[in-house]
C-alpha cells in the first residue's frame, strides 16, 4: 500500500463560504475586468468589472428570493456554457440557495430524476426546446413551481421581480451558509445505472480553489491570467474552474459552441486553457491534415519529432543540445508560432483532465511551448485532486497531490482519496454513500501506481478490468487511449472478458475522415464505406500494432472490427462527460463482438 499527501497551504474561516470568496475579488479590484462576454455571437468581447458582476449578482439573486426561493432551496440551471450560467451560479449562493446543474443534451427522464430526486423548486433553462423537455415530465415533478427561460427574458425577468427586495435580505443570505454546508448537488454521468448526486459543500470549492492558485500561481494566479471556458458548466470540471478564477483574480470568458471554438479562441486570447485530451488530438491531427494540403507534410512531421525530441531533452540534466536548439528554433518559425495562433496567441499553459493524455502529445505540446499539466480527479473530488506543476513535471503521470489532498494506493491497485476536496456523501442515499468510503478513504474505482515522489499514474477502472478465458488481467484504457489518439479513430472499445484474446471494437471519426482521406489523395467517402477500404484498415491495424506495444503480447489486440455507428451522446453510447457507457455498447454490439471471436472459438470446439 502506498500513499501520499500535500498539507494545506492556506486555511479559511471555517464560518465563510463562496460568496465571501466573490467578495474578495470584488473588494481586491472592484474596477477590474472579471468577465469578458459577447453580447452578440459576431460582436466584441467586452468587460465586466468584479463591481458591475457583483451588482448583477445581486440583482438576480432578489429575484430568485422574489420568486420564492428560500435558504437552502434548490434551485436547477440546464444551459449551454455562457456567461448567463455562472451569473445564475453566483446569483444561487447569493440568495442561499444551492444550485443543481443539468446537462442541456439530457433527455426528459433525465431531467425529471433529476428535478425530483434534488427536490428543484425553481429552473432556469437556456431556450424554449429545453422549456418543452421539462414540460413532458413537468407534472411528475410537483415541487417544481418556476421554470425560466435565458432565451425568452428569463434573466431579466428576475431582475425585474427582485426589485422590491432589499439589500439587507441578500446580505443576510450571503451570510447563511458555512464551509461544511452543500454548495452545489452535481449529478455524476451515470455509465451504470441512474446519476448519482454528489453534495459538494462550500469548504470543497473554497478551500481547494485557494489552496491551488497558491500553490500554483504561475497559471491560475497570473497577473493578467484570462481563460475561455468551453467545456459544459454542467460538469464538475468547469464548475471548478468558475470558482478557480475568482479565487486567482483571473478574466473568464464563456463560449457555448465548439465550432466557433478556434474563432474564440483567437479574438479571447487565454493565457491558461482547460479542456480533455480529445481537444488537443483534434488540434494535432487538423494541423497535421492542413500541412498535408498545403503540401508540408514533411516539414509538419520534422517539426512535430522536434518538438518532441526537445521536450525529452527537458528532462535530461544536461538539457537540448545546441543542434536541437537550433532545429528548435527554425521549426518555432516555419510551424509552432501558428499553432501557438491557432490557440490564441498567449495561451502558455494547458490543463488536462478527464483521460490521459498520453505522453507523446505531452511532450509535443510542451515542445511548441505550450505546457499541458495533466490532472486527476472525479465530481466527488471537486474535480482535481492532483496535477502536474510547471516546475514538477513527469509526462505520463498526473501529477501529485494539491495541497490539502491526500492519495492512497491499495494493494490491488485502486485509487483511494481523502482531503479538503472529497465530497460528503450521495444526495438522500446512504447505502451508496457507505459504500462509497473505506475509513474515511473514498473509493474511486480507478486504478493506478504511486512513485517514491508521489506522482501517480492512473492505469484504468476497476470494474472495467477484463479477465481472458486464460485468466489474464487486462485493463483497456492503456490501449483504448493510444488507438483513440489516431485521426481516423473517434472511439475504441476493448472487449474480451472470457474470451481467449483480446480484441476491440473501433468507429471512425467523421470529422477527421475527409482530412485524412484527402490527405492520402483518396476519394472523398462516407464512414460505411471508409469501413471496409482496404488503405483505412491498414491504417487502423498499423495503430492497433502501435498500441500492442505498450503492453505484453497476453494483452495485445489480435483483432478489431470497424463500426458504421459513433458513439454520442445523442445514441446513448456516450454520457455528456463524453465517458463511453461500455456495458451499453457491448448489448448493442454483441454480433460484432461475437465476429471477433468466431474463428477462433469454431477452432476450439473442432
Amino acid at each position: 500500500m502506498d500513499e501520499f499527501s500535500t498539507p494545506r497551504i492556506i486555511d479559511v474561516d471555517p464560518h465563510h463560504n463562496l460568496n465571501d470568496l466573490l467578495a474578495a475579488r470584488v473588494a481586491a479590484g472592484p474596477g477590474q475586468p472579471m468577465i469578458e462576454r459577447k453580447t452578440t455571437p459576431d460582436g466584441p468581447w467586452t468587460a465586466l468589472s468584479a463591481r458591475d458582476f457583483d451588482a448583477e449578482v445581486v440583482a438576480v439573486a432578489k429575484g430568485l428570493v422574489a420568486r420564492g426561493i428560500g435558504v437552502g432551496d434548490h434551485v436547477g440551471i440546464m444551459s449551454r456554457t455562457r456567461y448567463e450560467w455562472t451569473l445564475l451560479d453566483w446569483a444561487s449562493w447569493a440568495a442561499g440557495a444551492v444550485p443543481v446543474p443539468l446537462y442541456e443534451t439530457s433527455s426528459a427522464e433525465q431531467v425529471q430524476w433529476i428535478l425530483s430526486d434534488a427536490d428543484v423548486r425553481l429552473l432556469v433553462v437556456e431556450t424554449p426546446e429545453h422549456a418543452a423537455t421539462v414540460a413532458e415530465v413537468r407534472g411528475e415533478v410537483p415541487a417544481l413551481s418556476d421554470v425560466l427561460v435565458i432565451d425568452d427574458g428569463g434573466i431579466e425577468a428576475l431582475k425585474t421581480a427582485g426589485a422590491g427586495v432589499s439589500d439587507d435580505e441578500i446580505a443576510t443570505r450571503r451570510g447563511a451558509a458555512d464551509l461544511a454546508d452543500v454548495a452545489t448537488i452535481i449529478y455524476t454521468s451515470g455509465t451504470t445505472g441512474r446519476p448519482k448526486g454528489a453534495e459538494l459543500t462550500h469548504g470543497n470549492f473554497y478551500l481547494l480553489t485557494v489552496n491551488a492558485v497558491e500553490e500554483v500561481p504561475e497559471v491560475f494566479g497570473e497577473p493578467g491570467g484570462r481563460t475561455l471556458l468551453f467545456m459544459p458548466l454542467a460538469h464538475v470540471f468547469a464548475r471548478f474552474i468558475g470558482v478557480l478564477v475568482v479565487a486567482g483574480g483571473t478574466v473568464l470568458g464563456h463560449t457555448p459552441d465548439t465550432k466557433t471554438l478556434l474563432e474564440d479562441l483567437g479574438t479571447f486570447r487565454p493565457t491558461y486553457i482547460l479542456s480533455v485530451p480529445r481537444v488537443f488530438e483534434k488540434v494535432y491531427n487538423s494541423s497535421e491534415q492542413k500541412a498535408a494540403a498545403g503540401g508540408k507534410l514533411k516539414i509538419f512531421h520534422w517539426a512535430a519529432a522536434t518538438a518532441i525530441a526537445y521536450s525529452r531533452a527537458l528532462d535530461d540534466p544536461k538539457g537540448p543540445g545546441l543542434g536541437l536548439k537550433l532545429q528548435h528554433k527554425v521549426a518555432d518559425v516555419l510551424v509552432f508560432g501558428k499553432l501557438r495562433h491557432a490557440l490564441g496567441g498567449q495561451a502558455k499553459f494547458a490543463v488536462s483532465g478527464g483521460a490521459p493524455l498520453g505522453e507523446r502529445l505531452g511532450h509535443f505540446y510542451r515542445g511548441i511551448g505550450v505546457r499541458i499539466l495533466e490532472g486527476y480527479g472525479l465530481t466527488e473530488t471537486t474535480a482535481p485532486t492532483c496535477v502536474t506543476r510547471p516546475a514538477r513535471t513527469k509526462i505520463g503521470t498526473v501529477g501529485q497531490q494539491l495541497p490539502g489532498c491526500s492519495v492512497r494506493v491499495e494493494d490491488d491497485g485502486e485509487i483511494l482519496l481523502k482531503g479538503d476536496h472529497v465530497f460528503r456523501g450521495y444526495h438522500g442515499n446512504e447505502k451508496a454513500t457507505e459504500e462509497a468510503f473505506t475509513d474515511g478513504w473514498f473509493r474511486t474505482g480507478d486504478l493506478g501506481s504511486l512513485d517514491a515522489e508521489g506522482f501517480l499514474t492512473i492505469t484504468g477502472r476497476k470494474k472495467e478490468i477484463i479477465v481472458t478465458a486464460a485468466g489474464k488481467n487486462v485493463a483497456p484504457a492503456v490501449l483504448e487511449d493510444r488507438i483513440r489518439a489516431h485521426p481516423l479513430v473517434s472511439q475504441c472499445v476493448v472487449v474480451g472478458d472470457a474470451r481467449p484474446f483480446i480484441g476491440a471494437l473501433i468507429t471512425l471519426d467523421p470529422e477527421g475522415l475527409p482530412g485524412w482521406l484527402a490527405m492520402h489523395d483518396k476519394q472523398p467517402m462516407d464512414v460505411a464505406a471508409a469501413s471496409e477500404d482496404p488503405d483505412v484498415l491498414a491504417a487502423l491495424d498499423a495503430a492497433v500494432t502501435r498500441a500492442n506495444k505498450a503492453v505484453s503480447r497476453a494483452e495485445s489486440i489480435r483483432k478489431f472490427s470497424v463500426l458504421t455507428t459513433d458513439f454520442t451522446i445523442e445514441n446513448g453510447f456516450l454520457t455528456p462527460s463524453l465517458k463511453v457507457k461500455r456495458s451499453e455498447v457491448l448489448r448493442s454490439f454483441e454480433r460484432e463482438v461475437d465476429a471477433i471471436y468466431a474463428d477462433a472459438e469454431i477452432a476450439n470446439g473442432a
